[in-house]
């Protein structure tokens, strides 16, 4: 099994992925932000994972929640678009930054729905082994119920949904979630737009399920097609393109430094990523950790 020797990285990672997740005043300075992007679809920011919105004359339906203490303001920034509840909640994957919100919104009445891996991680203790963090089981109220092996197709608000699911990519049970007439694609955390990607190992993601799954959305799209990112801004093809060749290339030269028998620091040490850490570099994975990343995921 893959340890990662570079000391203190598990614990920075999970600081900078969780810091809003254990601070409270954080939270309070949190504004959830409404873009829309068709007649019935919109992407909601906060803190965590971006949220898709679907708001017609058959329901409220939500893609991701964010994190529990948000749930009022993200209720709020709903209700000034409609005065309806949540009545459908779909996770893209098992991730606390995604669905922290799940207890909420199924107290207050939303049917969940997710692949089933999700529902598996989140009922039992989890750890996310680059981030050095456990997890808790979720209480009930909070599991999808109901989920799917491949593929569910939503037919709601005047738009045909389709929820695909994209084996080991940023876990083992991502979905991403295609509007067909809307012309917008969420890709959960398959997708950080502008960012340098958590890939995580110990829940059965790859990078090779990543570039699969970017692939897939790259077949979906045209000029025209929005794109949700699981993190970062609303992105087009041309971005998600741009993520998909960054990923590729340097992930290869990662996998070729460890064929040659490089240790973690060595690989650190070449600085594969260099020629992208300007564009990429900057948000929540530092370069040097990236890598790190890559290099556990590539070597195991």
């Amino acid at each position: 099994m893959y340890r990662n020797p570079i000391p203190g990285l598990a614990i920075c990672a999970a600081a900078l992925f969780s810091a809003a997740a254990v601070a409270q005043q954080d939270f309070d300075k949190v504004e959830i932000q409404t873009q829309k992007l068709a007649d019935t679809v919109y992407m909601m920011t906060g803190a965590g994972g971006n949220i898709g919105l679907s708001v017609g004359e058959d329901a409220v339906f939500v893609i991701d929640d964010q994190f529990a203490p948000l749930t009022p303001k993200i209720q709020a920034a709903i209700a000034a678009i409609t005065k309806e509840p949540v009545k459908f909640l779909l996770n893209t994957h098992w991730h606390f930054d995604h669905v922290g919100g799940n207890e909420n919104l199924g107290k207050a009445g939303a049917l969940i729905f997710a692949h089933e891996s999700v529902r598996k991680r989140m009922s039992v203790e989890g750890f996310i082994e680059f981030l050095g963090m456990k997890t808790q089981p979720e209480p009930k109220v909070a599991l999808p119920v109901v989920t799917f092996s491949r593929d569910m197709t939503f037919h709601i608000n005047g738009d045909e949904v389709f929820a695909h699911h994209v084996a080991r990519a940023h876990t083992d049970g991502d979905a991403i979630v295609q509007f067909r007439k809307s012309n917008v694609i969420h890709m959960g955390d398959t997708f950080f737009n502008k960012l340098y990607p958590f890939i995580d190992t110990s829940s059965g993601g790859t990078v090779n399920g990543v570039l699969a799954a970017a692939d897939l959305v790259l077949r979906l799209a045209d000029d025209n097609t929005k794109i949700i990112p699981g993190h970062g801004p609303l992105g087009t093809a041309a971005d998600l393109q741009a993520y998909r060749d960054m990923l590729a290339a340097v992930s290869g030269r990662v996998r070729q430094l460890i064929r040659q028998g490089k240790t973690l620091e060595e690989v650190v040490a070449a600085k594969p990523t260099a020629k992208y850490d300007e564009a990429w570099g900057k948000g929540f994975l530092p370069p040097e950790k990236f890598v790190a990343m890559l290099y556990g995921n590539l070597k195991r």
